[in-house]
């Protein structure tokens, strides 16, 4: 390991993404699919982490690291440069879908935090994957990989050039296509039925699009109380995924 002091200005790209915190980190680099370029670590997070050998590791203190990452932002003694993951292709998630599966579908949800917890939700409820149109979505990040928890390592994420073509898909290959509308008339837990079932969410304010709505089976809504008139994206995700896994 080499110890330098050179200050580093960028927070990584979308090609050259860095990722901070012990989680995302470990979670990179238990990734055989994951190439991790190289790192900056505290010499204690360095011990933890257990880097193999053909990662370059320069040590670190505190402040260096911070100038990493963007401001404030909690990078635990360690930061990552990697590549972005290998594209998913939505062929494969469908192919591999097992009788009874839940599917993400994202409509121009854009904001890294909301998108990381929601790929956390959906491994803690064994999604299999969610999709996105690849113009209206983030780039991986640090920010997203941190939300995510190591999730972004682990749920296949489909990015996609067509939503409606994708929605298209998805219904021929046996997904009842549930899109989440606050105005819907019917509560979520009746629309769910069928073992294979997509989950629409649109973006905040807006939601989601016509032409979204035009390709999903049924409209539904969460049964939340007067008191406020909606969810978080990532909050309603985590509810719907919930209620799909026990339905």
């Amino acid at each position: 390991m080499s110890r330098r002091k050179k200050s580093h200005q960028s927070h990584g790209t979308p090609n050259r993404p860095r990722f901070w915190g012990k989680h995302a980190v470990a979670a990179a680099l238990d990734n055989p699919r994951r190439k991790i370029l190289r790192a900056w670590a505290t010499r204690e997070a360095a011990e933890f982490m257990q880097f193999p050998k053909e990662v370059q590791v320069t040590l670190a203190d505190v402040a260096d690291l911070g100038r990493l990452v963007p401001h404030d932002a909690p990078h635990q003694g360690v930061v990552v440069e990697l590549e972005p993951l290998e594209d998913v292709w939505l062929d494969d998630v469908l192919a591999e879908a097992p009788e009874r599966a839940v599917l993400l579908v994202l409509d121009q949800v854009t904001d890294p935090h909301n998108v990381g917890a929601i790929l956390r939700s959906a491994a803690a409820f064994g999604a299999i994957g969610i999709v996105t149109q690849d113009r209206h979505s983030p780039p991986e990040s640090g920010a997203l990989a941190k939300a995510a928890s190591g999730a972004l390592e682990r749920v296949p994420w489909a990015r996609v050039v067509n939503l409606a073509r994708a929605l298209e898909q998805i219904g021929e290959a046996g997904f009842w296509r549930i899109g989440l509308a606050g105005e819907a008339d019917t509560d979520l837990k009746d629309a769910l039925g069928p073992p294979r079932v997509a989950l629409v969410l649109g973006a905040e304010g807006p939601g989601m699009r016509l032409n979204t709505r035009e390709h999903c089976d049924a409209l539904a809504k969460l049964p939340i109380s007067n008191a406020i008139e909606s969810l978080n994206v990532s909050n309603a995700a985590a509810v719907a995924l919930y209620a799909a896994s026990v339905a």
